[in-house]
Protein backbone atom coordinates (compact mmCIF):
# COMPACT_ATOMS: atom_id res chain seq x y z
CA UNK A 1 0.00 0.00 0.00
CA UNK A 2 1.61 2.72 -0.87
CA UNK A 3 1.06 6.36 1.19
CA UNK A 4 0.65 9.81 0.63
CA UNK A 5 4.61 10.42 1.31
CA UNK A 6 5.61 7.62 -1.06
CA UNK A 7 6.41 8.23 -4.86
CA UNK A 8 7.67 5.49 -7.14
CA UNK A 9 11.55 6.84 -8.36
CA UNK A 10 11.61 4.62 -11.22
CA UNK A 11 9.61 1.72 -12.84
CA UNK A 12 11.58 -1.51 -11.79
CA UNK A 13 12.73 -4.34 -14.36
CA UNK A 14 14.70 -7.04 -14.71
CA UNK A 15 18.06 -5.16 -14.46
CA UNK A 16 16.44 -3.31 -10.97
CA UNK A 17 15.81 -6.86 -10.04
CA UNK A 18 19.76 -8.42 -10.80
CA UNK A 19 21.29 -4.88 -9.32
CA UNK A 20 20.93 -6.38 -5.57
CA UNK A 21 19.87 -10.10 -4.51
CA UNK A 22 17.36 -8.43 -1.81
CA UNK A 23 15.47 -6.91 -4.64
CA UNK A 24 15.48 -10.33 -6.52
CA UNK A 25 13.78 -12.25 -3.66
CA UNK A 26 11.65 -9.84 -2.58
CA UNK A 27 10.54 -9.94 -6.38
CA UNK A 28 9.30 -13.39 -6.01
CA UNK A 29 12.60 -14.37 -8.23
CA UNK A 30 10.52 -11.86 -10.87
CA UNK A 31 6.95 -12.96 -10.71
CA UNK A 32 6.54 -8.83 -9.08
CA UNK A 33 7.25 -7.77 -12.72
CA UNK A 34 3.82 -9.30 -14.07
CA UNK A 35 2.26 -6.47 -15.87
CA UNK A 36 -0.99 -7.84 -13.96
CA UNK A 37 -1.80 -9.18 -10.76
CA UNK A 38 2.48 -9.16 -9.73
CA UNK A 39 0.39 -10.58 -5.96
CA UNK A 40 -1.05 -13.32 -7.63
CA UNK A 41 1.73 -14.30 -9.52
CA UNK A 42 3.89 -14.29 -6.71
CA UNK A 43 1.18 -16.43 -4.60
CA UNK A 44 1.56 -18.87 -7.16
CA UNK A 45 5.88 -18.94 -6.89
CA UNK A 46 4.49 -20.58 -3.33
CA UNK A 47 3.68 -23.76 -5.06
CA UNK A 48 6.43 -25.52 -6.23
CA UNK A 49 7.95 -23.93 -3.32
CA UNK A 50 6.08 -25.46 -0.99
CA UNK A 51 6.04 -28.98 -3.20
CA UNK A 52 9.87 -29.00 -2.98
CA UNK A 53 10.58 -27.83 0.66
CA UNK A 54 7.82 -30.09 2.26
CA UNK A 55 9.18 -33.82 1.49
CA UNK A 56 12.53 -32.81 2.43
CA UNK A 57 11.94 -31.27 6.20
CA UNK A 58 10.76 -31.98 9.23
CA UNK A 59 7.64 -30.25 10.09
CA UNK A 60 9.88 -28.25 13.27
CA UNK A 61 12.29 -27.98 10.39
CA UNK A 62 9.50 -26.75 8.35
CA UNK A 63 8.58 -23.52 10.68
CA UNK A 64 11.92 -22.48 11.50
CA UNK A 65 12.20 -22.11 7.91
CA UNK A 66 9.28 -20.26 8.06
CA UNK A 67 10.26 -18.05 10.46
CA UNK A 68 13.44 -17.32 8.91
CA UNK A 69 11.66 -16.51 5.65
CA UNK A 70 9.62 -14.10 7.60
CA UNK A 71 12.50 -12.39 9.53
CA UNK A 72 14.69 -11.82 6.11
CA UNK A 73 11.92 -11.01 4.11
CA UNK A 74 11.57 -7.75 6.42
CA UNK A 75 14.86 -7.01 5.63
CA UNK A 76 14.55 -7.40 1.81
CA UNK A 77 11.03 -5.91 1.51
CA UNK A 78 12.22 -2.58 3.41
CA UNK A 79 15.60 -2.35 1.15
CA UNK A 80 13.32 -2.75 -2.01
CA UNK A 81 11.01 -0.67 -0.87
CA UNK A 82 13.47 1.81 -0.03
CA UNK A 83 15.32 1.54 -3.09
CA UNK A 84 11.69 2.51 -5.21
CA UNK A 85 10.95 4.67 -2.73
CA UNK A 86 7.04 3.18 -1.85
CA UNK A 87 7.41 1.15 1.01
CA UNK A 88 5.27 -1.57 0.25
CA UNK A 89 5.10 -1.13 -3.92
CA UNK A 90 3.02 -3.98 -5.62
CA UNK A 91 5.55 -6.19 -7.58
CA UNK A 92 7.07 -6.62 -3.93
CA UNK A 93 5.88 -10.29 -3.58
CA UNK A 94 7.85 -12.19 -0.90
CA UNK A 95 5.51 -11.13 1.65
CA UNK A 96 2.53 -13.23 -0.60
CA UNK A 97 5.71 -16.07 -0.79
CA UNK A 98 6.19 -16.35 2.93
CA UNK A 99 2.57 -16.02 3.43
CA UNK A 100 0.97 -18.68 1.31
CA UNK A 101 4.24 -21.49 2.20
CA UNK A 102 2.59 -21.32 5.43
CA UNK A 103 -0.58 -21.52 4.14
CA UNK A 104 -0.08 -24.53 2.66
CA UNK A 105 2.04 -26.22 5.48
CA UNK A 106 -1.36 -26.31 7.21
CA UNK A 107 -3.98 -27.02 4.29
CA UNK A 108 -5.64 -30.32 4.27
CA UNK A 109 -4.10 -32.60 1.75
CA UNK A 110 -5.01 -32.39 -1.65
CA UNK A 111 -5.11 -30.14 -4.64
CA UNK A 112 -8.31 -29.15 -4.04
CA UNK A 113 -7.77 -28.08 -0.86
CA UNK A 114 -4.55 -25.54 -2.48
CA UNK A 115 -6.96 -24.07 -4.55
CA UNK A 116 -9.20 -23.22 -2.53
CA UNK A 117 -6.32 -22.32 0.24
CA UNK A 118 -5.18 -20.38 -2.90
CA UNK A 119 -8.84 -18.02 -3.37
CA UNK A 120 -8.91 -17.37 -0.04
CA UNK A 121 -5.61 -16.27 0.74
CA UNK A 122 -5.82 -13.82 -2.53
CA UNK A 123 -9.18 -13.00 -1.19
CA UNK A 124 -7.96 -11.75 2.13
CA UNK A 125 -4.89 -10.08 0.85
CA UNK A 126 -6.96 -8.07 -1.78
CA UNK A 127 -9.95 -7.26 0.56
CA UNK A 128 -7.73 -6.54 3.70
CA UNK A 129 -10.83 -6.79 6.55
CA UNK A 130 -10.20 -5.19 9.17
CA UNK A 131 -7.72 -5.46 10.96
CA UNK A 132 -5.71 -6.61 7.84
CA UNK A 133 -6.28 -3.05 6.50
CA UNK A 134 -5.72 -1.13 9.72
CA UNK A 135 -1.76 -3.60 10.00
CA UNK A 136 -1.57 -2.81 5.94
CA UNK A 137 -2.02 1.65 6.50
CA UNK A 138 -0.31 2.18 9.25
CA UNK A 139 2.38 -0.42 9.87
CA UNK A 140 5.29 0.81 7.05
CA UNK A 141 8.34 -0.77 5.79
CA UNK A 142 9.39 -4.30 5.92
CA UNK A 143 7.96 -5.55 8.84
CA UNK A 144 4.41 -3.80 7.76
CA UNK A 145 5.00 -5.53 4.28
CA UNK A 146 5.26 -8.79 5.78
CA UNK A 147 3.03 -8.90 8.40
CA UNK A 148 -0.82 -7.87 6.55
CA UNK A 149 0.03 -10.94 4.60
CA UNK A 150 0.46 -13.03 7.66
CA UNK A 151 -2.95 -11.90 8.76
CA UNK A 152 -4.33 -13.21 5.58
CA UNK A 153 -2.97 -16.36 5.86
CA UNK A 154 -4.20 -16.30 9.50
CA UNK A 155 -7.78 -15.63 8.00
CA UNK A 156 -7.34 -17.83 5.39
CA UNK A 157 -6.29 -21.09 8.07
CA UNK A 158 -9.58 -20.30 10.40
CA UNK A 159 -11.77 -20.52 7.04
CA UNK A 160 -10.33 -23.70 5.80
CA UNK A 161 -10.69 -25.18 9.53
CA UNK A 162 -14.35 -23.89 9.71
CA UNK A 163 -15.01 -25.50 6.13
CA UNK A 164 -13.39 -28.82 6.91
CA UNK A 165 -14.94 -28.86 10.40
CA UNK A 166 -18.50 -29.33 8.11
CA UNK A 167 -17.19 -31.70 6.09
Amino acid sequence: MTTSHDQLKFQPDWRFLFSHPAHFLSFGFGAGLSPRAPGTAGTLIAFPMYWYLAPRLTDALFILVLIWAFAFGVWVCDKTGKALGVSDYGGIVWDEIVAFVLVLFFTPEGLAWQLLAFLLFRFFDIVKPQPIRHFDQTWHGGLGVMFDDILAAGYTLLCLAAIKSFI
